[in-house]
C-alpha cells in the first residue's frame, strides 16, 4: 500500500505562484509514475501532469508553459510548480501514484484558491 501526503495548497492572488508537494510512503518502491489531477466544483476530475520514473513528463495541453512537474525519485516525492495562476485554476489538487500491477493510489487532496 502506498500512502500519499500532499502539501502546499492555499490562497494566492491571480498571477501568483504556488508549489505543491506530494510525498509517498509505504510500498513506494513499486511506483513508476506520479502526478496530479485536479477537480473544480461541478466539474470532472482532470489530469494536470504526470512524471514517470524515466524522466518523461506529460501535461494537459492547456497548462503547458505555466505548470511544471518534477520528481525527486530518491525521495518518492513529486512537485507541481504553478505559475501565473488564474481563477480557473482554482480546484482541489490530488496527487496520484501508479504502481506495478495496475494499482493507483490517491492523496487526500489540497485546495488551491485563486482569488484577489
Amino acid at each position: 500500500q502506498v500512502r500519499l501526503v500532499e502539501s502546499g495548497g492555499g490562497l494566492v492572488q491571480p498571477g501568483g505562484s504556488l508549489r505543491l508537494s506530494c510525498a509517498a510512503s509505504g510500498s513506494s518502491f513499486s511506483i513508476y509514475a506520479m502526478g496530479w489531477y485536479r477537480q473544480a466544483p461541478g466539474k470532472q476530475r482532470e489530469l494536470v501532469a504526470t512524471a514517470i520514473n524515466d524522466g518523461r513528463t506529460n501535461y494537459a495541453d492547456s497548462l503547458k508553459g505555466r505548470f511544471t512537474i518534477s520528481r525527486a525519485n530518491a525521495k518518492n516525492t513529486v512537485y507541481l510548480q504553478m505559475n501565473s495562476l488564474k481563477p480557473e485554476d482554482m480546484a482541489v489538487y490530488y496527487c496520484y501514484a501508479n504502481s506495478r500491477g495496475g494499482i493507483v493510489n490517491w492523496g487526500q487532496g489540497t485546495q488551491v484558491t485563486v482569488s484577489s
